[in-house]
């Protein structure tokens, strides 16, 4: 992190941060904006409840979602159409809140009541018709309480037929001047059929049934746990973390039997030799002592990546500590894409400081363009895939381009704030006193290296590498991914931070086994060896996103292969920059130490 001096520096920026982010929203389709975000939830009988609608999109594609009245429902005047106002994560979500024309007043049933007359033309009736044929489903929210329906239904006896409903029936629980819950429900029976009709007229109808519930207003999210991942499937999350636990015991038993047991041999053998005098012939790791610690090249691009993958391990422990204090529970809307954005724009003075301060300790001079590559090394290839991904669901008309005030915030953020800190960061880096204590004296000119056999190469080494950690985390990928990228919730972060431990420890102790092996064979090129091979887990997690589209979900069209392949990529990225600097530190911990035990002239 920063140092301590940096910190009057850094307050116009968090002060900026603090400013911009509440500010975050988006009025597309040019709606009006100012309407005031959740009460305090307290209602008077015959109150108003504002419902608000929110996205559609097909249900099997979470990233192609689309605003509410671009289909043709009963829009409410477009004086009265209000967009509700919302933080940065939820519109990165896609959300886009917009008032209806449902008038719901607090205990008071209403019977069947027309919402509107709807004259629908031959595009709107052939609009729904696809819609309902790709299971399209529309959420919206009732006192800050999700709900989803869908079009209509499909049939396919005889022939195929397309019905589009037209009923929609409200069904909500309250507890003294409070709302509980609500759902949604249609009736079949005003079911309109849809097939091969062009223009037509329907009246769109709802109803509201109020009834009183003992389940008191905290608990009232808990029915949410139903769509979690938790209920049936919690024993298949604990047989993950049994198995995840042994193959950390016997990756620790092999370390502590097999490695320390060599590694004894290898201190007497090395030992008896000093003893015996210079006669001996030089093999082994022991001999590499002049070139073990010479500095990898190209230096600046390591140092950019090891204060990059700091910074992600040290975001990534913020979210779990978050997590675990219940930050994130169920429909906390954008929650977890906020935090991402603000803890990676206050952390950003560790990539400055530890890349610079690396760079400085082992010799580089060009501190400038090392600060600049660490700015851009992860955040350039996400603006790239950003801005070609955004281009997409503008084409499509997508909820998921993000308005231009949005990027605009998102760009200040950046100038005022992540750039300025990771500045700050390097510049303390560079005035930083640290030294590069190494047990041996590096020679002038480097150790030739033996050919090696195909297994001891970089690729190989990393496919080792990155099976074991991966191994670890396989079962848990797949409820991630259901959640991230389905309709799923995932509630149980204190199994996923033991699981998140678990690849931290599994990542470190598997490099350095591999740094050993590599060592005994007389290469001394280990640093960017041991950072490959501890990123290589990212590259694992990558192929598996091919399986989990191709074979575990029903997803489909460019839109979303393009988002979910798109933004998976910069995930995995994230995941081998984070875990490389876990496995280099781990190596350089591990080289330090039996290089000390040794004699070395």
């Amino acid at each position: 992190m920063a140092p301590r001096s940096a910190g009057p520096a850094m307050l116009p920026a968090l002060l900026a941060l603090a400013v911009l982010l509440p500010a975050v929203g988006a009025a597309p389709g040019g709606g009006a904006r100012g309407l005031k975000g959740a009460s305090n939830h307290r209602y008077a009988e015959g109150d108003r409840i504002e419902m608000f609608a929110n996205k559609v999109g097909p249900y099997y594609n979470p990233s192609e979602t689309y605003q509410y009245y671009s289909f043709a429902f009963c829009p409410p005047p477009s004086d009265k159409r209000v967009f509700k106002p919302e933080d940065l994560g939820e519109v990165l979500e896609g959300d886009r809140l917009v008032t209806t024309k449902y008038e719901i007043q607090f205990l008071v049933d209403i019977p069947e009541q027309e919402l509107c007359q709807k004259d629908l033309s031959d595009a709107d009736v052939a609009k729904f018709r696809k819609a309902v044929k790709e299971d399209y489903y529309y959420q919206m929210y009732f006192d800050d309480l999700p709900i989803w329906g869908l079009f209509g239904r499909p049939e396919t006896t005889p022939g195929t037929k397309y019905y589009l409903y037209t009923h929609t029936h409200f069904d909500i629980a309250y507890n003294g001047d409070r709302v509980i819950g609500v759902n949604v429900s249609t009736d079949p029976n005003k079911a309109v059929d849809i097939t091969s009709v062009g223009h037509v007229t329907l009246p769109f109808t709802y109803s509201v049934k109020w009834h009183q519930t003992e389940l008191t207003f905290d608990r009232r999210l808990e029915k949410y746990s139903k769509y979690s991942v938790v209920p049936e499937h919690l024993e298949i999350h604990w047989f993950s973390i049994i198995n995840s636990c042994v193959t950390v015991l016997l990756l620790t038993g092999f370390l502590a039997t097999i490695l320390m047991r060599v590694l004894k041999n290898d201190f007497m053998k090395y030992t008896k030799d000093d003893e015996m005098g210079d006669d001996q012939e030089e093999s082994g790791w022991k001999y590499l002592h002049g070139d073990v610690f010479r500095f990898p090249r190209p230096l600046s691009l390591f140092c950019a990546m090891l204060g990059t993958g700091t910074q992600i391990l040290v975001i990534a422990i913020f979210i779990f500590v978050l997590a675990v204090f219940d930050v994130f529970y169920p429909y906390n809307r954008g929650a977890l894409l906020t935090a991402c954005v603000v803890l990676y724009a206050l952390t950003s003075g560790i990539s400055g400081y530890v890349a610079a301060s690396w760079y400085k300790t082992m010799g580089g001079t060009s501190w400038v363009p090392n600060i600049i590559l660490t700015c851009a090394l992860f955040l350039g290839p996400l603006l790239c895939l950003f801005s070609f991904l955004n281009t997409v669901a503008i084409a499509y008309g997508s909820t998921q381009a993000l308005p231009f005030g949005t990027i605009c915030v998102i760009i200040v953020i950046w100038a005022l704030v992540t750039f300025p800190l990771t500045v700050i960061g390097g510049i303390a880096g560079k005035n930083s006193k640290s030294e590069f204590h190494a047990p041996c004296r590096t020679t002038k000119y480097p150790r030739e290296i033996p050919p090696l056999p195909w297994y001891r190469q970089t690729l190989a080494q990393m496919a080792m590498a990155g099976f074991l950690p991966f191994s670890a985390i396989y079962i848990e990928l797949y409820y991630i991914f259901s959640s991230i990228w389905g309709h799923k919730l995932y509630v149980i972060w204190s199994i996923l931070s033991i699981v998140f431990v678990i690849l931290v420890i599994v990542t470190a102790f598997i490099t350095v086994a591999l740094t050993y092996f590599q060592l005994a064979v007389e290469d001394h090129r280990w640093w960017w060896r041991s950072f490959l091979c501890g990123g290589s887990t990212g590259a694992f997690i990558f192929v598996y996103c091919f399986y989990f589209y191709f074979q575990r979900s029903t997803m489909s069209g460019f839109m979303q292969t393009s988002f979910f392949f798109g933004y998976m990529g910069v995930v995995c990225y994230a995941f081998f920059l984070m875990l490389g600097s876990v496995g280099f530190r781990a190596s350089l911990m591990f080289v330090r130490h039996i290089y000390r035990a040794i004699k070395c002239e």
